[in-house]
């Protein structure tokens, strides 16, 4: 390789890392490197990584991608609609080529959501109809892998289990080492917000305080959710609390899937996830409340963390779960009124219990709320043996504040993913890495 060739590193091997290095790979000869603080897939399949690593955090998740500019992405802040459109466009070409199916869809299926979205306004709730497709977590990883081989048949390296703990304007430091580069993606995921703050602060890049999502998980049979999942494999419902008027929405909707835990930092968070294949009896889904803070704290991050903790504290450690019915009731569960019930956890690494005694006031009630109107669509929803599991929550961390090519005001300096506030999901990661690629070629 030529010593004139430009150095790139980018930081983060999770989509929005991924299909920079792809876009950048493909185009020019660049030096490129891609260090992350996790492990492979091999790591990862034997749980050795405790973070995310190749494929960030959607390698393991569900799979859904949102082919809409109105879903998963904020790059509407800084490009056009029209623009974004594209990005996406040639986001879903990438993914076709390594999944070997095109994500098509007949209007009779479009014409059932849009049924859908007129039934939810007739009782005040927003339905937004979006063009999406489900890989699956156990088909997800080879798919990955495969691109990663190709990544690397194209000069890119990769560093896993390195964490980078100083950069510079033209270097980055780790452990007694140092690489210095021509240009810088910072591409974490979520789970690098607290990491990214440290950064950005060093360096003295702009950035501000993302809005923050607090919720639970809501598990329920897969029957009661069939007609909607039928219809959207994960819709997207937006209601307007009676109380406080604060919105309350559906996310990741993960129909016969399974509820799991993700660590954040040192709590214990809920999440879940579909396979393509292996299926459960039950359907489970967050239902979250955006929270925006002002002075004194503006930090969404630490409210977020106090929470987690509160949580976990109240659940020895462990997520907490709750019937539904004992919620409205007052009381907390236990072991023996949630095997009396219809509905058997697909996640037993649980503390039966109080979510009320872990949540703010505020947040409990818009979720009692939010489940009752949903219940309107659909019925038995909220069904006394309805499961909650505490805490869910989605750091946004921090916007990084940029130009129209995610460049920082350090003009070597990109950002793309999830952690930096540009996305929130798989397709729209990999959007803003490919904004990112198309910033630094225009340089050359």
């Amino acid at each position: 390789m030529s010593a004139n060739n430009k150095k790139i590193i980018i930081i983060g091997a999770g989509p929005a890392g991924l299909f920079a290095a792809f876009k950048l790979s493909s185009i020019k000869n660049f030096n490129i490197k891609i260090f992350d603080k996790g492990g492979n897939l091999i790591d990862r399949l034997k749980n050795k990584s405790s973070v995310c690593g190749l494929g960030g955090a959607g390698l393991f998740s569900d799979g859904k991608l949102n082919f809409t500019p109105l879903i998963g992405t904020n790059l509407l802040e800084v490009i056009s609609e029209e623009k974004i459109k594209n990005l996406i466009n040639e986001t879903e070409k990438i993914f076709v080529k390594y999944c070997q199916n095109e994500f098509k869809e007949t209007s009779e299926a479009w014409q059932n959501k849009i049924s859908l979205e007129k039934k939810a306004i007739k009782i005040g709730v927003k339905f937004l109809p979006y063009r999406g497709a489900h890989i699956g977590s156990d088909v997800l990883p080879p798919i990955i892998e495969k691109m990663r081989k190709d990544l690397e048949k194209n000069g890119v390296e990769f560093f896993f289990n390195q964490e980078i703990e100083r950069i510079s304007k033209n270097k980055i430091y780790f452990g007694n080492q140092q690489e210095d580069f021509d240009y810088l993606i910072l591409a974490p995921g979520r789970g690098g917000t607290f990491w990214l703050e440290k950064i950005v602060k060093d360096l003295g890049i702009e950035y501000k305080y993302n809005p923050l999502d607090i919720g639970v998980r809501v598990e329920t049979s897969a029957e009661i959710m069939e007609e909607v999942c039928s219809v959207e494999y994960d819709p997207k419902f937006y209601i307007k609390t009676k109380t406080y008027e604060d919105t309350v929405r559906t996310f990741c909707t993960c129909p016969r899937g399974f509820v799991t835990s993700e660590k954040h930092k040192d709590s214990s968070l809920v999440n879940g996830y579909s396979n393509y294949q292996y299926k459960s009896n039950n359907t489970n889904f967050a239902f979250l409340v955006k929270v925006r803070l002002t002075e004194p704290l503006e930090n969404t991050n630490l409210f977020g963390e106090a929470i987690a903790y509160q949580a976990n504290v109240i659940g020895g450690g462990k997520l907490i779960i709750q019937r539904f019915g004992d919620l409205l009731r007052g009381r907390r569960s236990t072991k023996q009124r949630i095997e009396k019930g219809n509905i058997v956890p697909t996640f037993k690494e649980v503390t039966p219990g109080d979510i009320s005694m872990a949540m703010p006031y505020r947040f409990v009630k818009n979720i009692i709320e939010g489940l009752e109107e949903l219940n309107k669509i659909i019925f038995g929803l909220t069904n006394d043996d309805t499961l909650l599991y505490a805490p869910e929550i989605k750091f946004h961390g921090l916007r990084i504040m940029t130009d129209d090519a995610l460049a920082t005001n350090f003009k070597n300096i990109f950002v793309a993913g999830d952690g930096v506030g540009l996305s929130r999901g798989i397709a729209g990661a990999a959007a803003s890495g490919l904004l990112a690629a198309e910033g630094i070629l225009k340089n050359n």
